[in-house]
């Protein structure tokens, strides 16, 4: 019997997307599912496409990707494939052993943060330092900055929407403080507190570029520098206090506990020192 064939159009891939959409996905879901979905139309140039075809597909990306990237890029396939009823054409995802520690050279010390906010606040760039503090003391993320405003410093607390989800994030009397001398400093009322000088919410970008020209001043390498890490940060730190990973997760906004399990994996230094100590070596 005759394979079936079926073309992947650019219409084909909009309608999805607009599906997408009104389904409530995340912008930034949308955006990477329309980049892996173009990306195949491109492999197969409109010509029509059969199973076999698909899974080619998928055993060249195995000798250019990783696996969890092959998986990323074959779950906006699969959902694609679905909402034409395509269902038996859908692949199986590579299995992805999980991980015990993370890179040593990547894991960004308590020690090293004080000292980017030491060479911050040296340099002049207040804004700059209280940012590293607010994230790295409450665990949001960058975009969720926007919701620190002038109200949420009175208040001691802010209600962080994103991704569908709302949360209360509390800031620590002491942060507190220094936002609301800021505040009055710059005599902000509402809005956004952290922004740039245009008055846009700051962004990932501007925060990068600010922190990576902190590096060689505060003597932190620069791999480890980037605003999330300020965040797992946080989790290793929250963790290490009572070790509630429930507790931790919706603090952080995650939806499932395996991924904050990601945020508090250590680099393995303590668990070698650990072994060391055990002597069990005659």
């Amino acid at each position: 019997m005759k394979e079936v064939t079926w073309r992947i159009t650019k219409s084909k891939i909009e309608a999805y997307l607009h599906y997408l959409w009104e389904m409530e996905k995340s912008p930034k879901t949308i955006e990477k599912y329309r980049r892996d979905l173009y990306g195949l139309f491109q492999m197969f140039s409109g010509r029509p496409v059969q199973k076999t075809d698909l899974l080619q597909w998928k055993a060249a990306l195995e000798t250019q990707y990783q696996q969890s990237s092959i998986n990323g890029k074959l779950v906006a396939v699969n959902g694609f494939l679905a909402y034409y009823g395509l269902h038996q054409w859908r692949m199986k995802l590579g299995r992805i052993q999980k991980k015990m520690f993370c890179a040593e050279e990547k894991e960004l010390t308590k020690a090293e943060y004080f000292r980017l906010v030491k060479a911050a606040e040296q340099k002049g760039n207040e804004r700059l330092s209280l940012v590293l503090q607010t994230i790295c003391a409450t665990g949001i993320r960058v975009s969720e900055l926007q919701f620190i405003t002038g109200q949420a410093v009175e208040k001691g607390r802010a209600e962080v929407c994103c991704k569908g989800k709302r949360r209360v994030i509390f800031l620590p009397a002491a942060l507190q403080k220094k936002l609301k001398q800021y505040k009055r400093k710059r005599q902000h009322q509402n809005g956004p507190l952290f922004c740039t000088r245009s008055g846009c919410p700051l962004n990932r970008s501007n925060m990068w570029s600010d922190m990576k020209k902190l590096c060689q001043k505060a003597q932190v390498a620069a791999e480890k520098v980037f605003p999330h890490n300020l965040r797992h940060l946080f989790a290793r730190i929250f963790y290490g206090m009572d070790r509630d990973l429930a507790k931790l997760a919706d603090l952080l906004g995650h939806s499932s506990i395996e991924t904050t399990r990601i945020y508090i994996m250590e680099s393995g230094v303590e668990h070698k020192r650990k072994l060391e100590k055990m002597g069990l070596i005659t």
